[in-house]
Order: structure tokens, then C-alpha cells, then sequence
């Protein structure tokens, strides 16, 4: 048996080759591991409900498991094995703190710890991990994906970023919550969110109600965000004060943002004045975040987006920092996932055929 101090786990290997005993491993060899954790109040936690977690690392790392009680066996290669025992460790780990387990968690401990294994082939207890985003609500949420750690890392590091890519990445939603990280840092004063309002022509005055009330049905996602990385209280005193400022695209002109954290989403729909004007808002002790899908663009027919023209030209600049997600990075679920594959297979059959 091999204890783990830090997760309350212990690990039994037994290995078996498929053929008669040869010394040495080939193909064929199979391990089968079995893991006991030392709570099964946890352990329930951290397998899931109809153990739909452990079925997932399951067909994620092709491992067969099986749970009984507080023990889980895994059956498969040794490596396959080895990874999965590392992923229901490292899970069971957060369970530990009060943390819930959701099915993107696990693709992503998967995903973190399959990243690991490229860098660090042997256990080492310095290896690194993915960044993650803290905030006082949501303590540390870790990115779930490659993607999403260079994205987070580009955010802590360049006071300009661009974010492409498909619906469901989380480019957004990991946005919000770094802006929220920096406000309760006082590394800025307030939030500005925005959007370009291309449904209504940017012609807002003439919709009822205050500012807030005319932009809300184009921020709706932004503010769902805000309320999953702070307090409701927090969210509408900050809506009240200024601290957290909710604006059309078209509204920015003619402003300095200084000491504030700027997120444009939804940008694929600004006009290529309409980016350099916002672009030429940042002011001194501010950040800037820009996303948007490419693929998406509601421009009327032949007018260029502001964000692939951005993108094109300053990609690569000091300071600037640029991430491009794929499909494959989809978080939301499984079927979404596919959807933006199927849209993307087709989109690239066109182009071939063109």
C-alpha cells in the first residue's frame, strides 16, 4: 500500500501481462490499482451522483473502474492507470476543502494532469499547474483546459488581451472573474463592461428606461457572470456607486478609462472604427479584455470586424497578449462541443472547395 499524507488516499498496484509471464513489458501489459480513501463522505462526493464522475475519468483516460464503497479499482495500462489515479487524487484533494466536483472539473483535472505527464514523466511535487482566478465568492476557480491556463496567464501578464474563439470556451465567464480578482485587489477601481448593440444600431436613446435598463438584454451574460463571482449585495451597491459601470460600445467616445478593468465583449460585431476608437480609451492604470468569436459576426454583409482587423495588427505588440480557442477547448458540455465541431468541419469544407 502507498500512502498519500496529502489526500487521505491510499494506493495498492498489482500488475499482470497478457502474456505468460515474459520479463520484459510489452503492449499487452495491463495494471490494475486500487485506491482507498479514508472518508467515504468524500469519496461519495468526489465519485459523484450515480458515480457519473468516476464514469467520466473512465471513458476520458479508457481505464475501466469500479467502486465499492470508499474503494475504487482501475484497470487498464499502466499509464492510463497511473494518470487516473493521479486525477481521482487530485480531485478528491479539493473535495477535502468543501469544494464540489462538477463533470467540467473533471475534464479538466484530466486535461491538467495529462499536461503534467508530457512535462513531468516522473511524480514530482514542484511540477506546475494550471493558473486559476480568485475571488472572494468563488475562492480559486483553475482553469480546465491548455487553453484556458495560457488564457488566464496572458491576463496576469499584459494589460491588453484578445480572446477568439467559439462559443462555450468560457472567454468571458474567466474574464469576468479576473476582472473581479483585480477590483477586490485594489489593483483597479471599478469594472466597465461593454458591448456593441448591433440588434439595435447602436440607436439606444429611444428604448426605455436608464442606461443600465436599454443595455441589459445585450450584457445579460456578462452580469450572469458577475453574480456567479460575487455576492448579489455586492454586484448591485457596485452597480449603484459606479464601481461596476455597464456601457454600449458606442458610449466610450471620447473617454479615458484610468484605473479600471475594461471587457468588450461580443467584439467580432464592432466596426473597425468602433475597436480603434475603444482601443485608444485605455488610460494609466487600466486593463483591457476583448473578446469574441470571428465565426459569428452579425456586421451587415461586407463590412469588416474591428476584432480580426485588431488582431491582425497588434498581435505580437509589447504588452499585448493574444488567445485563440478552439472546439476542442469547449467547457459548456459534451454536445456543444460537438455542435462547434461539426460547424467548424463544414465551415473548412467550403473554404476547401472555394
Amino acid at each position: 500500500m502507498r500512502p498519500s499524507e496529502k489526500t487521505g488516499v491510499l494506493a495498492s498496484v498489482h500488475a499482470a501481462t497478457g502474456g505468460s509471464g515474459a520479463a520484459d513489458l510489452s503492449s499487452s501489459e495491463k495494471t490494475e490499482i486500487t485506491i482507498a480513501f479514508d472518508d467515504n463522505r468524500h469519496a461519495s462526493l468526489l465519485l459523484g451522483h450515480y458515480d457519473q464522475n468516476l464514469a467520466r475519468v473512465e471513458r476520458r483516460l479508457g481505464v475501466a473502474a469500479n467502486a465499492n464503497g470508499n474503494h475504487v479499482t482501475l484497470k487498464g495500462t499502466p499509464e492510463a492507470c497511473d494518470q487516473a489515479r493521479r486525477v481521482l487524487e487530485f480531485l478528491y484533494a479539493r473535495v477535502k476543502t468543501g469544494q464540489t466536483i462538477s463533470l467540467g472539473d473533471v475534464d479538466g483535472a484530466v486535461q491538467e494532469g495529462a499536461l503534467q505527464g508530457n512535462l513531468f514523466p516522473k511524480e514530482d511535487a514542484n511540477r506546475t499547474s494550471f493558473e486559476s482566478v480568485n475571488t472572494r465568492k468563488r475562492g480559486g476557480v483553475r482553469a480546465r483546459n491548455a487553453a484556458q491556463d495560457l488564457y488566464l496567464r496572458a491576463l496576469k501578464r499584459n494589460e491588453l488581451v484578445f480572446a477568439e474563439g467559439p462559443a462555450g470556451t468560457g472567454k468571458t465567464w474567466l474574464a469576468v472573474g479576473h476582472a473581479v480578482s483585480l477590483l477586490e485587489q485594489g489593483a483597479v477601481e471599478k469594472i466597465i463592461l461593454s458591448r456593441p448593440a448591433v440588434e439595435a444600431g447602436e440607436r439606444l436613446g429611444f428604448l426605455p428606461g436608464d442606461m443600465r435598463e436599454k443595455v441589459d438584454p445585450y450584457l445579460r451574460p456578462i452580469y450572469d457572470a458577475l453574480y456567479d463571482f460575487m455576492d448579489g449585495r455586492m454586484v448591485e451597491r457596485g452597480l449603484q456607486t459606479g464601481m461596476i459601470e455597464v456601457a454600449p460600445l458606442a458610449f466610450m467616445r471620447g473617454r479615458t478609462l484610468t484605473s479600471a478593468c475594461v471587457l468588450l465583449d461580443e467584439a467580432q460585431n464592432a466596426t473597425s472604427m468602433q475597436m480603434k476608437m475603444f482601443l485608444t480609451r485605455l488610460g494609466e492604470g487600466s486593463r483591457m479584455i476583448i473578446t469574441g468569436d470571428p465565426t459569428q459576426t452579425d456586421l451587415p454583409l461586407g463590412q469588416k470586424s474591428g476584432l480580426s482587423e485588431a488582431v491582425n495588427l497588434l498581435s505580437g505588440l509589447e504588452g499585448i497578449g493574444h488567445v485563440r480557442f478552439r472546439d476542442v477547448d469547449v467547457v459548456r458540455h459534451d454536445l456543444v462541443r460537438r455542435i462547434v465541431s461539426a460547424y467548424e468541419s463544414a465551415h473548412a469544407a467550403a473554404q476547401g472547395k472555394k
